[in-house]
């Protein structure tokens, strides 16, 4: 964070529940409130939170149409018809692509794969997809992570005699594709208990009922659950409920290393030695995953997760790293230009949102620009990139604010949009542009309050560094996996002064390094991106920070260190 004026907001636990909990586990009181924030009060409530277990899985056919889809994959494989998986082009859409194709191929399936051309084709099912499908002789095709609103798509197939499974898990609208069998938890009428799945568990859970259906070995399923674990961190979803089953067993099979385009993947990318964590995931190989679609074929994704082949493997997976490096400059300059937008043109005081468009921005960047954005300026942007007088844009939201049900107040002003409540696409015509902002502004002035607008941190509570041991970092090991949902806790401490000279670090100095003292316990701090802090650490007056434990390890050796999140000027106490 920013040297702004950053509000902690400390969680507010039932108090009661936390003086049960300090009882029960017999722990102090900043555990426990740990505890209650996740809805745990008792053993039997910790139960399945701290044993995440593959039994937790909800039954598949409770997903709406799921027996039509299992019926029709059998059908078609009973028949050694073709099936087409089409994913889409980021790292959801493709993981549960490749899913998809490895266990069909394992149950005797003739399956191919199409992910579309974030450029020609752009967001979504699209019509190039139906036609591969045609021209390979294949009557099935099988969505992931896309379809919910491709009307048109749907009935192109139709007219060219093939049939479609849609697997996605973006808000619907009023109107369904007419499809075989639409599986998706957010269907208004569908009673699945949990909403929070990726596109790429929904494609999961279709595998796992046609192993149960079909008589198939469900460990077929299983083998390629590291894939859906690396879909579900990258697309943000909450590592809660069955998730955390997911991860948890993904994350395990991650570690054995037993998927040769993952592990080159984490070699290339400068993790060897580092434990699996969603954390790296989401930082360290979802962004080379998604530079294949952002600036050339992401085919080339699900080559690298379903090859057997480490020559090919590691090939791939270099050529990936070395492409997000020039995605990276790409989305730098376009950042400084959407900044640079940004304070020439917009008034933050009146705007509780932004739309910026761009001629010469590239599209294949634009929702990381969207992201830096809405982090730097504290509310939801829209990123348009105009080409030949149609601009493909990226939002991203912010608590408070449903992004989906934005855009669809904005409707009749976009050529199509999909996506989530935090996060969604839209194409718009330029001569919509300025009516389509109007309504985007006017409805997130409706929606956003100031407070809302001011950057908060959400807090568990003070936890004075003289509680940090051995033993509160095995606590916070119990919680993991960590991820939406379930962040890894936030403490606050007052009083702390720093011990030495503090250092800026990284290769742009952006961040802090020093070594924190509060009463007779000191740790080693960094601070990433908190540069702009830095005067406050050389003033010799007493701290309040906000930070999180994590043990760094390095050359053999582990070490207790804080990931400071915040650094304000406090009073000692």
């Amino acid at each position: 964070m920013s040297a702004v004026n950053t509000r902690w907001k400390s969680t507010q636990p039932d108090l009661a529940l936390v003086r049960q909990a300090e009882q029960e586990f017999n722990i102090p009181e900043i555990y426990a409130r740990v505890l209650v924030h996740r809805g745990i009060a008792s053993r039997e409530m910790g139960i399945p939170f701290f044993n995440p277990d593959p039994a937790q899985l909800h039954d598949p056919f409770l997903l709406n149409d799921m027996e039509a889809a299992v019926d029709r994959v059998l059908e078609q494989i009973g028949a050694k018809r073709p099936i087409l998986i089409f994913g889409d082009y980021d790292v959801d859409g493709t993981t549960g692509a490749s899913l998809l194709y490895l266990f069909l191929k394992s149950i005797g399936a003739k399956v191919s794969t199409y992910i579309p051309s974030r450029e020609t084709e752009g967001y979504g099912f699209s019509k190039g997809g139906v036609d591969y499908a045609a021209l390979i002789g294949a009557d099935l095709l099988i969505t992931c992570d896309c379809g919910i609103s491709a009307l048109e798509q749907v009935n192109r197939a139709r007219e060219k005699g093939i049939d479609v499974i849609i697997t996605d898990h973006h808000t619907p609208d009023t109107e369904l594709p007419t499809a075989v069998a639409i599986l998706n938890p957010k269907l208004e009428d569908c009673t699945y208990p949990f909403e929070g799945l990726c596109g790429g568990g929904v494609a999961f859970k279709l595998a796992l009922a046609v192993a149960e259906k079909g008589g198939y070995d469900p460990a077929l399923a299983w083998d390629h659950v590291d894939l859906v674990a690396l879909g579900t961190a990258a697309d943000l979803v909450p590592v809660l409920d069955e998730n955390r089953a997911i991860v948890s067993e993904g994350l395990r099979l991650i570690r054995e290393r037993s998927r040769p385009g993952i592990s080159a993947l984490w070699q290339v990318s400068g993790l060897a030695g580092k434990d699996v964590t969603v954390g790296r995931l989401v930082f360290g190989i979802a962004p080379k995953l998604n530079a294949a679609g952002r600036l050339g074929d992401a085919g080339r994704a699900v080559k690298l997760l379903t090859t057997d082949n480490r020559y090919l493997a590691v090939n791939i997976a270099r050529e990936l790293v070395a492409e997000n490096d020039r995605r990276r400059i790409i989305q730098e300059n376009t950042v400084e230009e959407a900044i640079f937008r940004v304070n020439a043109h917009h008034d933050l005081s009146r705007e509780k949102a932004l739309v910026i468009s761009g001629e010469d921005w590239h599209q294949g960047v634009i929702g990381i620009v969207a992201a830096r954005i809405r982090d730097l300026f504290h509310r939801p942007p829209v990123i348009i990139a105009m080409e030949n007088g149609v601009g493909k844009g990226s939002a991203r939201s912010m608590a408070g604010f449903d992004l989906y049900e934005a855009l669809t107040q904005c409707r009749e002003h976009l050529l199509n949009y999909g996506g989530h409540a935090v996060a969604a696409g839209l194409s718009v015509k330029h001569e919509a542009l300025s009516v389509f902002t109007d309504r985007f502004l006017a409805w997130a002035d409706k929606q956003l309050t100031d407070e809302q607008l001011q950057p908060h941190l959400t807090v568990e509570g003070e936890c004075p560094l003289d509680l940090i041991d051995s033993r509160f970092l095995r606590f916070l090991d119990s919680l993991a996996p960590y991820g939406p949902g379930n962040r890894r806790p936030v403490f606050t401490a007052r009083g702390v002064r720093v011990a030495g000279v503090p250092r800026l670090v990284g290769e742009s100095a952006s961040h802090l390094k020093c070594r924190l003292v509060q009463n007779s316990t000191t740790f080693d701090a960094i601070g990433f991106d908190l540069a702009d802090h830095f005067e406050k650490l050389v003033l010799k007056k007493p701290l309040n920070i906000a930070y999180v434990v994590e043990e760094n390890k390095w050359q053999g050796s582990r070490k207790i260190q804080l990931q400071l999140k915040d650094i304000k000027i406090g009073d000692s106490q």
